[in-house]
């Protein structure tokens, strides 16, 4: 991606890139002076020796950049409630107490299925001593893993993850199959567009009720639309957010929620939409299959087929 996507500032065309320096502040290939740090998965451009550097993606990893995700909660009861609670720790061994705010919070918590079945976004509390707790009910049995999507002060956005666990006997679901259409609350998502790796993909959600078009759309944390995209298998993580923003004169609040999203693999994805209407917040899954990568799709789009 040659241009750092700033996630703040809702800019058309916005691509965030989960394939290079995500959760290190690095959009692979950019030119140009740093942009400000922002967050919740933004980047800034790296330096020539890091653009060297083959980065992992976001979510892999429960420490970076000299922060680690310590979860003081490793196990919850299938079913319960429960107080999930964590640290994130700095440079200096420390719980962090002093975070930017990104999408009107401090810190987003994903929480998903191994097998990519159970989504969960919420946004915990801080306590003075930088311990964060929200409750947390997961409805079965099995492994989960946690993201934790910050930008501690002064410094870039950052995704760590680490495992979490409710005992009990497990039985792993099947993925769903692929398909563009989801049904939630009544609503009809629809989901239009491709997913090439190495290219920015335009996917736009269609949204209807009782077969009519919802043209009232709630911002929800400063955005019409929150997607998270995970990669089946390694739960990579890609947070994306849509072009435009509420009530800049541009984006209509519906029925059509755009963003642009880049993968860096073939395979299977997990997609997540959360929107809010009629005061509260709805959450559409999909399963995408990226097949082709972009030099193939060019290749196919010159060739007239």
């Amino acid at each position: 991606m040659n241009t750092p996507a700033r996630l703040g500032a809702y800019a058309l065309g916005l691509a965030v890139v989960f394939a290079g320096a995500f959760g290190v502040g690095g959009a692979v290939g950019a030119t140009g002076p740093a942009p400000a740090k922002t967050g919740h998965g933004d980047h800034a451009t790296p330096s020539p020796a890091a653009q060297k550097t083959e980065h992992v993606p976001g979510g892999l990893q429960v420490s970076q950049s000299g922060y680690t995700l310590v979860p003081q909660t490793t196990a919850i009861t299938p079913g319960a409630q429960t107080d999930f609670r964590f640290t994130v720790n700095g440079p200096d061994g420390r719980p962090v107490t002093a975070y930017e705010t990104a999408h009107d919070k401090k810190l987003h918590l994903i929480v998903v299925s191994r097998d990519a079945t159970v989504f969960r976004h919420v946004h915990p509390e801080l306590s003075g001593e930088g311990i964060w707790s929200v409750p947390l009910t997961l409805p079965d049995a099995g492994a989960y893993r946690v993201f934790a999507d910050f930008v501690p002060q002064g410094g870039e956005g950052l995704t760590l993850g680490a495992d979490l666990y409710a005992p009990g006997d497990y039985a792993p679901k099947a993925l769903p199959v692929p398909s563009r259409t989801a049904t939630v609350d009544g609503y009809t998502v629809r989901l239009d567009g491709t997913l090439t790796p190495g290219a920015a993909s335009k996917l736009t959600a269609e949204i209807t009720k009782d077969g009519k078009p919802v043209t009232d759309l709630q911002p929800y944390l400063g955005a019409y639309g929150h997607l998270v995209a995970l990669r089946v298998g390694d739960l990579a993580y890609l947070h994306v957010h849509p072009d435009g923003a509420p009530d800049d004169g541009i984006t209509p609040a519906g029925p059509g929620i755009t963003f642009y999203a880049e993968v860096p693999s073939r395979g299977d994805y997990r997609l997540f939409l959360d929107f809010q209407h009629g005061g509260t917040v709805h959450t559409a899954a999909f399963t995408v299959r990226s097949t082709a990568t972009a030099g193939h799709a060019s290749e196919h789009a010159h060739s007239g087929h």
